[in-house]
């Protein structure tokens, strides 16, 4: 620690105060969590929450966002438009001081909204703050006014700018200031298709829609059903135990209680708990009061007719929540999250509401159901007689902790490092590639793994079935984090999971399943950037023989034309004939054009060169970036519905290369 010298002095002067915006621009992950992608996307979700709560008002029916030529974004509704008359604290007009003064808004008790998706009401002026340029028009009375802003600053007061035919409403224009978003100020089409899709979802009535100026795409979105049609949605491709799900919508005090449910014949809950629009990753008072009730109910129904005998116990949550999709939204007009994220809804009463809600309608719904409520307890029998026996399987195979060395597979070839942050484990293809990558590895860091032939599809096995699996419970003890209930990402064993397969459709679909598995089971050690695919190359381009030998790798047939191309330009530009008639291998100045069927074809130093020394490897991480088309793709490709798979191959037959293809 640097000792003050007395020259220096500790004053009023050296205590910074910041003022209007200012702490936003300096401390901007404070108030939008990044700067990066996610950041520069959060912008338009603060400004369009803003909208979507005049429909949740019952004052707006729709949403425009567009994103424009230039680089910015224009997002519109048919609301009130925010007041511009003046505000009686500020001076300013309402919405100038809307947009420049941090929790101001209609959020804090005004009586502006009953309920919002804003908690601290700071959005608006944040993305003020953050933006370069922002212009604020707002239709009211047939009266079109406009306010101009540079990085939260006014540069053009507010003026009316006359008469208009457009609809009453307000239109926010902004552009993200890239000297916050360094990493991009570019916004991701998807991202707010995406986005849009999810808030028609939610809010029944509210027609959204997106238009990309940059490319001419656009999409809208109405939903009548709301969140049946969201359950609805993610049970696409599955076998439902009902056709209509289960629904209702009940206000509680001051407070809305929706839920929509319904059943599937797959083995994975799906159950995704909204406050006033805002997804709680975390749940939250709302959840627990759903999974509560929704245990109740349905262990008093089988008791009730007899469907749960006397000595036997009492379903467990996770039996019977096997196979569920629900949507569960609170409306509630002081929203308490857990953090400025919003992850985790706090409100005390919302468990007690929810409970309320289920326990007298899903009560109701299945006395008046029989033959589905018989098909769900049926369904969760069977899971709590799978659930013991997956336990009694995984006592007897699952190793307990993270670097004993207790029970590993016999096939694992481990590393003998025990620091976890450098240890690297390969799934690999085949015994013949393990054999190469056992002599080529580093065996500090590097441990092997084979599979043999192809590993089992998990997206339709249960954990009992999983255990009965070889190859699985090999990768289960490998791994060291357990699963299901005993599930923990801190035992982890290694750093890197890499999936080691051929450059070819087998190799493709090992990869597929593997990736099926960890999605299904294990998908925190993908979200904590763990999984990677191995990229091994495709060709090797041999020049000289004996001890003049070398190859250089190409990973791809784009690359290796790429390649072809500049030799033999480099080698014409030299002066070189080029025998046009030969092989173009040989016009390049190689002797010999080697393509690698498999990892097998490797010795072990080539596997090393190539694929597995983290010098010259080139390895792809996997990311969930959305998790519900995520699911809908495994559904789709490793599910049971035929039909779905048909129509994918269908579809996507026109992009194949036939000359591509094994035969």
């Amino acid at each position: 620690m640097t000792k003050q010298t007395k020259g220096q002095s500790y004053d009023g002067s050296q205590i910074q105060v910041l003022e209007g915006l200012e702490p936003v621009r300096k401390r901007p992950g404070m108030y939008i969590g990044s700067t990066g992608y996610d950041g520069v996307h959060h912008l338009i979700k603060e400004i369009a929450d803003n909208s979507i709560d005049e429909v949740i008002a019952g004052y707006a029916s729709r949403v425009d966002v567009v994103l424009l030529a230039d680089g910015g974004v224009r997002v519109t509704d048919d609301g009130r438009g925010i007041p511009v008359d003046k505000h009686p604290k500020t001076g300013l007009s309402t919405l100038e001081t809307v947009l420049t003064v941090l929790h101001a808004g209609g959020k804090f008790g005004g009586g502006g909204y009953k309920v919002s998706s804003g908690l601290h009401g700071v959005g608006s002026s944040v993305v003020n703050a953050l933006s370069d340029k922002m212009v604020a028009e707002v239709v009211r009375g047939g009266q079109l006014y406009r306010v101009v802003f540079a990085r939260g600053v006014i540069v053009e007061s507010l003026q009316k700018v006359g008469k208009t035919d457009r609809p009453q409403g307000t239109s926010i224009t902004f552009y993200p200031d890239p000297t916050i978003f360094k990493e991009t100020v570019d916004f991701d089409y998807k991202w707010v298709v995406n986005y849009l899709r999810h808030q028609a979802y939610l809010t029944k009535g509210a027609y959204t829609t997106v238009t990309d100026e940059r490319t001419g795409e656009r999409q809208a979105f109405y939903f009548e059903g709301g969140i049946q049609s969201y359950v609805k949605h993610l049970n696409v491709g599955k076998e439902v135990l009902s056709e209509t799900p289960f629904y209702v919508e009940r206000q509680v005090e001051d407070c809305m209680v929706e839920v929509a449910i319904q059943y599937n014949d797959s083995y994975i809950e799906t159950v995704k708990p909204f406050a006033n629009n805002v997804l709680t990753p975390d749940g939250g008072t709302h959840l627990v009061g759903f999974r509560s009730a929704l245990t109740r109910v349905i262990n008093d129904y089988a008791r009730k007719n007899n469907l749960l005998k006397e000595k036997e116990d009492n379903l467990n949550g996770d039996d019977i929540r096997e196979g569920l999709t629900a949507i569960i939204l609170v409306k509630l007009p002081d929203p308490q999250f857990e953090g400025q994220t919003k992850n985790k809804l706090g409100n005390p009463e919302m468990r007690r509401y929810v409970e309320q809600v289920m326990n007298e309608y899903f009560a109701y719904y299945l006395e008046e159901n029989p033959s589905v409520a018989k098909k769900i307890v049926g369904k969760a029998l069977l899971a709590a007689r799978a659930r013991k026996a997956a336990r009694a399987a995984r006592d007897n195979v699952i190793r307990k902790g993270a670097f004993e060395g207790l029970n590993l597979p016999s096939k694992l070839t481990d590393c003998s490092s025990r620091n976890r942050k450098d240890c690297e484990l390969f799934i690999v293809e085949g015994n013949s590639a393990a054999g190469s990558a056992k002599d080529g590895r580093d065996s500090t860091i590097q441990a092997i793994l084979p599979l043999r032939g192809k590993v089992l599809n998990t997206e339709r096995a249960r954990l009992d079935k999983m255990f009965a699996n070889a190859e699985i419970v090999s990768l289960i003890k490998a791994m060291g984090v357990g699963i299901g209930d005993q599930f923990d990402i801190n035992g982890l064993r290694y750093d890197k999971i890499i999936f080691m397969t051929d450059a070819d459709v087998d190799g493709a679909h090992i990869s597929t399943l593997l990736m099926t598995f960890f999605f299904r089971y294990m998908s925190e050690v993908i979200e904590a950037g763990h999984v990677y695919l191995a990229k091994p190359p495709l060709f090797g381009l041999i020049k000289g023989t004996g001890s003049n030998r070398k190859i250089e790798y190409v990973y791809d047939e784009a690359a290796l034309e790429q390649t072809l191309s500049q030799r033999i330009e480099e080698r014409r530009a030299s002066g070189i004939k080029i025998d046009e008639s030969a092989e173009r291998f040989k016009q390049a100045g190689f002797t010999a054009q080697q393509r690698f069927k498999g990892l097998g074809e490797m010795d072990a130093a080539q596997l090393w060169e190539t694929t597995m020394n983290p010098e010259n490897r080139t390895i792809v991480k996997v990311n969930i970036e959305d998790a519900e088309r995520a699911d809908a793709i495994f559904t789709k490709l490793m599910g049971d519905s035929v039909e779905l798979r048909k129509n994918f191959i269908q579809t996507n037959a026109a992009k194949v290369n036939v000359e591509d293809l094994d035969f």
